[in-house]
């Protein structure tokens, strides 16, 4: 058994865990009610927490399991609608040469895990996922971030594999072109 949480220390964490949950649910009541359930859920079970990580990374991997179930909850209740934005097709042949190369390669990332060591760098992807249509954004996070299969996401969002993989793919390409616009602010070197 770890450290005993005190119930009134959770309370600090709020505003974290919204953020969080904003992020993937995208609705503030939703969020509100996924946050409130962790919560309460910690000081529930807070004998479970075992001091190997911090008290915000236990709360956040209960977060993630709540917002999973939320989103359960609402593909029940209202199947995944998807936009125009998410159904368009996009002129990707454009973004390639006939050799397969991309005409203007990625930006270069220089050392990508020194940037994910950087709060600025999570507060630029934020800003990202926010840009990315509705599903799009669901289906990154729910993969990306909450770490949900393929399958399981296509059953709880009524979508097939394929466009499930379609959704993804525009996700990251518009991460992509995003990060490289607000974090590498459009100047790093180029790939050659």
């Amino acid at each position: 058994m770890g450290p005993r949480i005190d119930p009134s220390e959770l309370e600090r964490y709020r505003p974290q865990l919204l953020k969080f949950a904003m992020l993937q649910l995208r609705d503030p009541t939703s969020a509100e009610d996924a946050v409130q359930e962790t919560l309460l859920a910690a000081i529930q079970s807070g004998g479970n927490f075992t001091g190997k990580s911090s008290v915000s990374t236990w709360l956040v991997g209960i977060l993630k399991h709540k917002v999973i179930d939320t989103i359960r909850r609402q593909s029940r209740e209202r199947p995944l609608e998807l936009s125009p934005d998410d159904q368009s097709p996009e002129d990707l042949e454009a973004l390639f040469k006939d050799d397969g190369h991309f005409q203007d390669p990625p930006a270069d990332w220089m050392d990508p895990e020194a940037a994910l060591t950087q709060r600025k760098f999570f507060e630029a992807l934020e800003r990202c996922l926010q840009d990315l249509p509705k599903n799009s954004a669901r289906v990154f996070t729910m993969r990306e971030v909450a770490g949900v299969d393929i399958d399981e996401i296509c059953n709880e969002l009524g979508i097939t594999a394929t466009n499930c993989g379609v959704l993804l793919y525009r996700a990251r390409l518009r991460l992509r072109g995003c990060l490289e616009q607000t974090w590498f602010g459009g100047s790093a070197p180029r790939r050659k």
